[in-house]
């Protein structure tokens, strides 16, 4: 069916409208982030800077290791992503496959899971983490991580595996491949663009995650990007507002590039041509 004139004029003012709102603080934190001190308590605050300058880019490196702390983020981003899709693609390929009620119960408590606050974990993890002896270190944090992005990742990928046509399976056990060989060599690479989905996912949340490395990492030289950002605010609550901007201009850069470069892989359709009717 055809849309009327008016109605597709609607559809695009709401998505013009929505693109704005999710734009704003971007483009209002690059501002500020290049914005002079004068500027930055001006009562009449304009969008392009009139006087541009990088003091709080400068500023916010010499009053914080930022470098190091992005380090710390990109080891624990990058490990609880990798290895929560390591742990999540022969799950959802059983919790997909196998319909009984073990699979449907495990669906369904990854579900519930979802709905638990942050405060309820803590406690049960730092117990946990203080017996394993890993409180205050990368190594403990990325655990959490995976703990925290495996049931999400299990209920995106079990989506992704039913997707796949069960002929391809079939044929493969028809030439004698097993179960792990028919994962391995014809499930898996059809499952790239969910593999991939899900390993941004759990790539960008323990990124930008606060709480859980604000409580476990104590000390300075082991914590993350996001807990070094609130250095910048003072004992009193007042934000050094400039280079706070810059640094978390910063900060959100790799979540952004990380997006721009496989966003067509995330988009394309791998299994368009898999299988003709």
């Amino acid at each position: 069916m055809r849309t009327s004139r008016p109605a597709r004029i609607g559809q695009y003012t709401a998505l013009l409208a929505y693109l704005v709102f999710l734009a704003f603080p971007f483009l209002w934190l690059l501002s500020t982030a290049f914005k002079p001190p004068r500027e930055l308590a001006s009562l009449h605050p304009t969008w392009i800077p009139e006087d541009p300058t990088l003091d709080n880019f400068r500023q916010a490196f010499d009053e914080q290791p930022l470098l190091h702390a992005a380090l710390n983020s990109l080891i624990a981003a990058l490990g609880a992503a990798v290895i929560a899709v390591l742990i999540a693609t022969p799950m959802a390929y059983v919790v997909a496959r196998r319909r009984t009620r073990l699979a449907k119960a495990v669906t369904g408590w990854v579900v519930v899971s979802q709905a638990f606050p942050f405060v309820l974990l803590i406690i049960p993890l730092f117990l946990v983490l203080k017996n394993l002896r890993l409180i205050n270190s990368v190594p403990g944090l990325v655990l959490v991580y995976v703990v925290w992005a495996l049931p999400f990742a299990l209920w995106m990928l079990a989506g992704y595996v039913r997707a796949v046509p069960p002929e391809l399976e079939e044929a493969a056990a028809v030439d004698g491949a097993g179960r792990v060989r028919t994962l391995v060599s014809v499930t898996v690479p059809l499952l790239a663009p969910g593999i991939v989905a899900t390993g941004l996912f759990a790539f960008i949340t323990a990124w930008n995650e606060f709480f859980f490395a604000l409580v476990l990492l104590k000390t300075p030289e082991k914590q993350t990007l996001p807990v070094v950002l609130t250095h910048f605010i003072g004992a009193e609550g007042v934000a050094d507002l400039g280079p706070l901007a810059a640094a978390a201009f910063l900060a959100t850069l790799p979540s952004l590039v990380v997006f721009a470069l496989i966003q067509r892989r995330i988009t394309g359709g791998m299994l368009t041509g898999a299988v003709k009717s």
